[in-house]
């Protein structure tokens, strides 16, 4: 398999996950396949693959004291921005299975989130961030409320 090919099964090895977190996040299906880190392992396992072919002794140099030339440079190869693309697809999915468990603990909403997450990352755990924190000032203030009724 190339890397091309390997790119492209990455990104669609991970859609099956995303789909039932945020189409079917309450079927006992979803939650007994995010249940498991075993869906870690096949990304995880190409990144492995990917990293160790695409270090070599400059590069390892480079990367142990990263300047932005250095890793501009780094990812300019093909091998290499595939690497880093399936380091966003495996942290991605971790921090989306995150937001999806604490939606089921807590029963705040996800959905919105885990798009954002599965889209850009860092944005979904901003918004998971803020859904949180306003779900909190939400539920608090009838309890405030009723305090200074009684």
């Amino acid at each position: 398999m190339d890397i091309t090919q390997l790119f492209n099964v990455a990104n669609l090895f991970v859609l099956p996950f995303w789909a039932l977190m945020i189409i079917l996040p309450n079927w006992k299906v979803t939650k007994r396949v995010m249940e498991s880190y075993l869906l870690y392992v096949p990304l995880a396992g190409a990144y492995l693959y990917l990293f160790i072919t695409s270090i070599t002794p400059e590069n390892a140099q480079a990367l142990s004291n990263p300047q932005l030339a250095d890793i501009a440079r780094f990812f300019a190869d093909e091998k290499a921005a595939a690497t880093g693309w399936i380091h966003f697809l495996v942290m991605d999915l971790f921090v989306g299975r995150f937001i999806y468990w604490e939606g089921q603990k807590t029963g705040i909403w996800t959905i919105h989130s885990l798009i954002l997450c599965l889209f850009a990352g860092p944005l979904g755990v901003l918004s998971h961030i803020f859904t949180v924190w306003i779900s909190k000032v939400i539920s608090s203030k009838p309890e405030t409320q009723l305090s200074a009724e009684s």
